[in-house]
């Protein structure tokens, strides 16, 4: 039998660039596998032929996070998932990673892939995504445009989820002593508190608590897997967090007035073997199960559409 010579397990990989910027993205999931400044990773790459452990890059489509017992209720119809987070009984992270997209548009500066929601019972509604990523002085745009093409309103929320470097090189548990090096300045009024899956029981003030990361704080209270929100956007609607490393580099995570929320991971007691070597910082429209609390969940009439514009770079 002949031998076909075969793409990466990631599928077609699409590099860009743009003056000290690099990025790759893979055609699994419209991923961000890796962008680098001046030779620097700016985030947590992975092989083309590995498995993102940790949700290394992944653009978190229909929704993020969890979804409770895989079940919610929207519009007065119940809905089921399957449950892929089984110790803790969740639906999580949509499925969008998971399926090969379809390149709509290649530059040397830009890359836009697009892919449409398959016709699944837990998710029947027929979202169009496309996402662009675009690389310029300030560092990698990203903007998702999904378009209902049901005759039913469709729920919908996202996230992106890179793991920023922390500036170091170590391995599993040795990593938590360099991200507690790192400092995280995120401009939110509120922390959201959790049950032990994980699902939101309600909401706190930061006010006078270890969850005040209004000034720039080191990360040294791990482990971190936290969401907070109440998020403080400028005059232009635009929110940003800004995470420092230990080789002093600054890197910016932003978003426009649709990112309500940040969930930001430290992988403290994690698998050593797939620890990342840095912090997950991750703009969301939503937080964890808001298919089932409704709260800041976006309800896209057909034939209308939502748009989410974030930003990944360094501070210079």
């Amino acid at each position: 039998m002949a031998v076909t010579q075969l793409p990466p397990r990631t599928g077609q990989q699409y590099t860009i660039a743009f003056g000290d910027y690099t990025a790759v993205i893979t055609q699994q999931g419209a991923g961000l596998r890796r962008l680098t400044w001046q030779g620097n990773d700016v985030v947590v790459p992975f092989g083309a032929d590995d498995v993102p452990t940790c949700m290394r890059g992944q653009l978190l489509v229909p929704f993020p996070n969890r979804i409770e017992g895989g079940e919610y209720t929207f519009e007065g119809q119940t809905y089921e998932l399957p449950i892929d987070e089984h110790e803790r009984n969740n639906a999580i992270h949509g499925y969008g990673y998971r399926h090969f997209w379809t390149l709509e548009r290649l530059t040397t500066s830009a890359v836009t892939l697009c892919w449409r929601t398959p016709n699944l019972a837990g998710y029947p509604f027929d979202v169009l995504v496309h996402v662009a990523y675009e690389l310029d002085e300030d560092g990698l745009h990203v903007q998702v445009h999904a378009q209902n093409h049901g005759g039913e309103d469709a729920p919908w929320a996202l996230a992106i989820h890179p793991w920023i470097a922390n500036g170091g090189d170590a391995y599993g548990d040795a990593i938590d002593e360099l991200n507690a090096q790192c400092t995280l300045e995120l401009p939110a009024r509120t922390h959201v508190t959790i049950n032990q899956n994980l699902i939101p029981t309600g909401t706190e003030p930061v006010d006078g608590t270890a969850y005040d990361y209004r000034e720039p704080k080191a990360l040294s209270a791990q482990p971190i897997d936290d969401a907070w929100t109440d998020l403080e956007h400028d005059a232009g609607g635009t929110v940003t967090a800004v995470f420092t490393r230990i080789d002093g580099i600054r890197v910016r995570i932003t978003g426009d007035e649709s990112i309500t929320s940040y969930q930001v991971c430290d992988a403290s007691g994690f698998p050593e073997p797939i620890h990342p070597c840095g912090v997950a910082i991750e703009p969301q429209t939503a937080y964890a199960n808001a298919f089932n609390t409704g709260i800041d969940l976006i309800t896209i009439a057909p034939g209308e559409s939502s748009t989410t514009n974030m930003l990944i770079g360094v501070v210079r």
